[in-house]
């Protein structure tokens, strides 16, 4: 098969890759997208991401995509509600509408990043095999269908198993010591009515015993938790989670005596997935390699106890490409100085998320989470 060459490749369609091609096609560049996916229809995205003002929100105003990003808002999903393992309610806040960080689907904003861009920017059903520096900065990259690429600047929005990383470092995501178990429940207010009455209107978490649940209400109306229990890595290897009641007992083992509102949103969910937490090391920074950068979590995956993930890929796409755009003919002093700026940003994230991990499933996460709502981080 023959190989195409493209100026600029960015591996990864996510919300970071995309990103990153719309402001650069803002700015006059035309980007090239591979994504493994076989379309944009070829799974479910995910839950609710509350979008930072800070920057989730500045990368949108810089793709010229901020007042339809605000169309998609969903109302009320500011609002949040902390509980004890007895279902006692210790904050409730209510979204008024003056907060900065409002709730939107992630395949609704991804389908907003994707549809401005022109028609095949997007190159669908393209998983990554390998990558290959070319000399001069160029680079090959080879897929699993066979296709060869070359570039001249290759952008790693890969995730946190990125195939472009080792280009940059050795560095490998490890795990943080929290496993997730998500489940869905459909049409909750007629189908599941109980554990609606429990989420609410917004963000949800239930904390003690060094484990919880946090859930929000999706705009479609079903219910979306995350199950986190503090476990070792291969315990989700000893949970047949094809077999939903095996695998909803196993979980509910672990919240013997807690509040059956709350261990509904288990029994009585609709799906049911594992999911271990990684983290790439808090700092983790490369030397400059010619031709080659990263953004998103291929860059700096961290727990999502910060609920900066999204918002920094995004942000970090903005910025790469305000970076290129800002020296035409000089793509390495774009990527130094988009580097300089990346490296503290994310390390302060990372440094955040592995914090809240440790409050939040720490001995007495109750008691610090409440004052963290109710009179700010370290009681100020």
């Amino acid at each position: 098969m023959s190989t195409t060459h493209f100026p600029v490749a960015i591996i990864g369609g996510g919300l970071g890759g995309l990103t990153a091609a719309r402001v650069l096609h803002v700015n006059g560049i035309e980007p090239a997208v591979f994504d493994l996916e076989a379309g944009p229809e070829a799974r479910t995205q995910g839950g609710m991401l509350d979008i930072h003002a800070e920057n989730g929100q500045k990368a949108l105003h810089t793709a010229g995509l901020h007042d339809d990003f605000l169309r998609l808002v969903h109302e009320g999903g500011q609002a949040m509600c902390l509980l004890g393992p007895d279902g006692t309610v210790h904050v409730a806040e209510e979204d008024d509408g003056t907060g900065d960080r409002p709730e939107v689907d992630r395949g609704e904003l991804r389908d907003l990043l994707l549809n401005s861009l022109p028609a095949g920017t997007v190159r669908w059903g393209r998983k990554v095999t390998g990558a290959h520096p070319l000399g001069d900065g160029r680079h090959e990259v080879t897929f699993t269908d066979g296709s060869v690429i070359t570039t001249d600047l290759l952008i790693g929005a890969d995730g946190a198993w990125s195939r472009v990383r080792p280009l940059l470092s050795d560095a490998k995501p490890a795990y943080t010591g929290i496993s997730f178990v998500e489940t869905d429940l459909y049409e909750a207010d007629t189908r599941h009515p109980r554990s609606a009455a429990v989420i609410g209107g917004g963000f949800f978490i239930a904390l003690g015993h060094e484990r919880g649940f946090l859930a929000h209400r999706e705009p479609d109306g079903s219910l979306h938790v995350y199950t986190a229990l503090k476990t070792d890595e291969s315990w989700i290897d000893t949970v047949d989670f094809h077999d939903h009641a095996a695998a909803k007992a196993a979980v509910l083992a672990h919240f013997d005596g807690w509040d059956e509102g709350l261990r509904g949103l288990v029994a009585d969910a609709d799906t049911i997935t594992p999911r271990r937490i990684h983290a790439l090391p808090v700092g983790h920074r490369w030397d400059r390699v010619p031709g080659v950068t990263l953004l998103g979590d291929a860059a700096h995956v961290m727990s999502p106890f910060a609920g900066e993930g999204a918002n920094l890929a995004m942000y970090d796409g903005a910025e790469l490409a305000l970076a290129l755009a800002a020296h035409p003919g000089d793509t390495e002093a774009a990527l130094t100085a988009y580097e300089e700026a990346l490296f503290p940003r994310s390390e302060a994230s990372a440094a955040e998320s592995a914090a809240s991990l440790d409050t939040m499933f720490g001995p007495d996460a109750l008691e610090q989470m409440t004052g963290f709502f109710t009179t700010g981080p370290a009681g100020q």
